[in-house]
């Protein structure tokens, strides 16, 4: 339970990218990351033949309702991303080998990165949106990868797909359709939007 003196505004997730964007936007959040079994939640809507843009909304939003049970008083924001390539939905990698892997499986072709966010109050959504976006990655060769990889570190990790599109991982992409706010997690324009008319952030 968070006490008087903390923002009236909790971001359910772990992710560093989504409080970087939230602080650099100027608004206060604190982070309360939810405890939800994802690889759970994933397979069975995956055994049920779901959209990966389905179960992003599942999760963003189990999320929410789960911290905001916990705070009912504040707002809670919940976010999720299901990377799509082909049939094949990608997590975040679990070590280096597996960040290769999973870039020489996206090198030269199209992938989806279904996006979900909402903000829950007292266990109920307020409000969710859902977008997707389409990136090409370049043909990459083993030089280019090794260096790739070597530079970046295991920042990476922390990022399906293994890229962090803010930093070196722009030069993996010859294509981008869709919001660049959303590939780093956190759709920023209509999220901003609905949380000043709900008194955080800039006024109008």
């Amino acid at each position: 339970m968070l006490s008087p003196s903390e923002p009236a505004l909790i971001l359910a997730s772990a992710s560093t990218s989504r409080a970087r964007l939230l602080e650099k936007a100027g608004i206060a959040a604190s982070v309360q990351p939810a405890a939800v079994d994802e690889d759970e939640i994933k397979h069975a809507m995956r055994g049920a033949k779901a959209p990966a843009t389905d179960a992003a909304v599942a999760l963003a939003e189990l999320k929410a309702k789960r911290v905001s049970h916990q705070a009912p008083q504040n707002l809670v924001i919940g976010a999720d991303q299901i990377l799509e390539c082909g049939d094949i939905w990608f997590d975040k990698p679990v070590d280096m080998d597996h960040a290769r892997a999973h870039l020489l499986s996206l090198s030269g072709k199209t992938h989806s990165l279904a996006n979900a966010v909402c903000v829950a109050k007292g266990g109920a959504i307020l409000w969710h949106h859902v977008n997707t976006v389409e990136l090409t990655m370049r043909k990459l060769d083993d030089a280019f990868l090794d260096q790739y990889l070597e530079a970046s570190g295991e920042a990476i990790l922390s990022s399906v797909g293994a890229y962090q599109l803010e930093g070196r991982g722009i030069h993996l992409f010859s294509r981008i359709d869709g919001d660049f706010f959303s590939i780093l997690g956190l759709p920023m324009l209509p999220l901003l939007d609905f949380l000043r008319g709900h008194g955080i952030g800039v006024s109008k």
